[in-house]
């Protein structure tokens, strides 16, 4: 497929735009920044100006595609371009980037006819990540169908952008398919970060204890390009195991005493339910940070 990829510069998108390229994919990556990457062709585009992104988009995606007797088009498009949390810029300035620059992506891409739109919402949707205080989910594990009220900027972005691409896919008939992406973890990030997650397992309570690994981000961003049809769904993304060693028993008991069990769940079963990605896409994540670090509660089982 030929793939307009934005955001193919930031922390998740470095290492998912080569990810797709190694798929065999075309890759173009749409940032502020370059890439760098061999197998990814880099385009300075400003996404909050609809000029810019309507004619990126419809701009030719190689020079190889010059030899061609027509020109191509794209297949698809990932939008992961956004300012990607709080703090980064003023709350004003991150809530209009983000919406604005989805909204004209989504235009665009539905316009020029791309049937397959992959978007990055966010696990800040749900309103505990970014939260004043301390926010419990309404019930665990925490599925898509729990609610998304949000008090910060850019969770307010990302729930505008769902809403968006929702109204457009009604409009278009357009795949539309959105992520909402849990806490991104690099390879090199195991051995750095997550020590101290393992002994003091409330440094995770406002990622809801779980994670996402980049390659298998990678991965979820690959089976919805596989899968066509569902018109418009979000899918929660995480790995399957916590990112602490604490077990869910003791997760439930320590954090969540009185929040509501939805169903019985494994010894270290992420609370970010990935049970839909598993079950309408083929979602299945395969590392953990458990291949890098020993498990300090291995030892009591």
């Amino acid at each position: 497929m030929r793939i307009f990829f934005t955001g193919g510069s930031g922390k998740a998108g470095k290492h998912v735009a080569p990810y797709l390229a190694a798929q065999g994919h075309q890759v173009t990556n749409a940032d502020l920044v370059p890439l760098g990457h061999a197998g990814v062709t880099d385009l300075r585009v400003d996404l909050t100006d609809a000029g810019e992104t309507y004619s990126a988009i419809a701009g030719i995606p190689t020079m190889d595609d010059l030899d061609l007797a027509e020109k191509p088009g794209y297949d698809a498009v990932v939008h992961f371009a956004a300012i990607p949390r709080i703090l980064l810029r003023p709350d004003a300035a991150t809530y209009a980037t983000n919406v604005l620059s989805t909204y004209n992506v989504l235009e665009a891409a539905t316009r020029l006819g791309v049937r397959k739109i992959v978007f990055a919402s966010s696990e800040t949707t749900y309103g505990i990540c970014f939260a004043q205080g301390e926010r419990r989910p309404l019930y665990v594990p925490v599925d898509e169908e729990h609610p998304t009220v949000p008090e910060d900027a850019y969770a307010m972005s990302k729930v505008a952008g769902e809403v968006t691409a929702r109204s457009f896919q009604a409009r278009t008939g357009t795949d539309i398919y959105g992520l909402r992406i849990n806490n991104v973890i690099e390879p090199h990030e195991y051995a750095e970060l997550f020590p101290p997650f393992l002994t003091d397992p409330s440094l995770r309570r406002r990622n809801v204890f779980a994670y996402i690994d980049t390659r298998d981000l990678g991965q979820m961003v690959q089976r919805c390009l596989e899968t066509d049809g569902l018109g418009y769904e979000v899918f929660n993304v995480a790995n399957a195991d916590m990112s602490v060693a604490a077990t869910t028993r003791e997760i439930r008991e320590r954090f969540y005493d009185g929040v509501r069990v939805h169903r019985e769940m494994g010894r270290d079963e992420t609370f970010y339910a990935i049970d839909k990605a598993r079950d309408l896409l083929g979602y299945d994540p395969q590392h953990s940070w458990r291949d890098v670090l020993p498990d300090p509660g291995a030892a009591h089982d």
